[in-house]
């Protein structure tokens, strides 16, 4: 099982990180970004898959793809953002970190304002 996987080499990665802070500590933040990044590539796979089964539900229920996409994208900035701020954290600048994550929100607000628009003008039309 891939978590297996995951997990060791994040315990692993850890315990490096916190033998290496020792000495240099500048080294201990490469460490954890580096498993963070190896992570994510191992998920990358994953991701994908995941992305085919939702491409073909929107095309069987007829669905249009600018709605998903702006859905992907708004996880995509969730995820990147998340992960840049849990870095920036590690680094002992929570100050960066909340900034990220404010830039992520702001950025999820404007992707989703034409889903809301779109579900709001559908919400006017059915009332009588």
């Amino acid at each position: 099982m891939e978590i297996f996987k995951i997990v060791g080499l994040g315990i692993t990665a850890t315990l490096l990180a916190m033998i290496v802070k020792q000495y240099k500590p500048e080294y201990g933040v490469h460490i954890s970004i580096a498993a963070g990044v190896i992570i994510f590539l191992l998920m990358v796979s994953k991701l994908a898959s995941i992305l085919e089964v939702i491409y073909s539900l929107t095309d069987k229920l007829d669905m249009d793809a600018v709605y998903m996409k702006s859905i992907f994208k708004i996880i995509g900035i969730a995820y990147i953002s998340e992960f840049g701020s849990e870095v920036c954290r590690d680094c002992g600048e929570s100050s960066i970190a909340s900034k990220i994550e404010f830039a992520g929100k702001i950025l999820i607000m404007v992707l989703a304002l034409p889903i809301l628009l779109s579900v709001l003008n559908l919400i006017i039309k059915l009332m009588p």
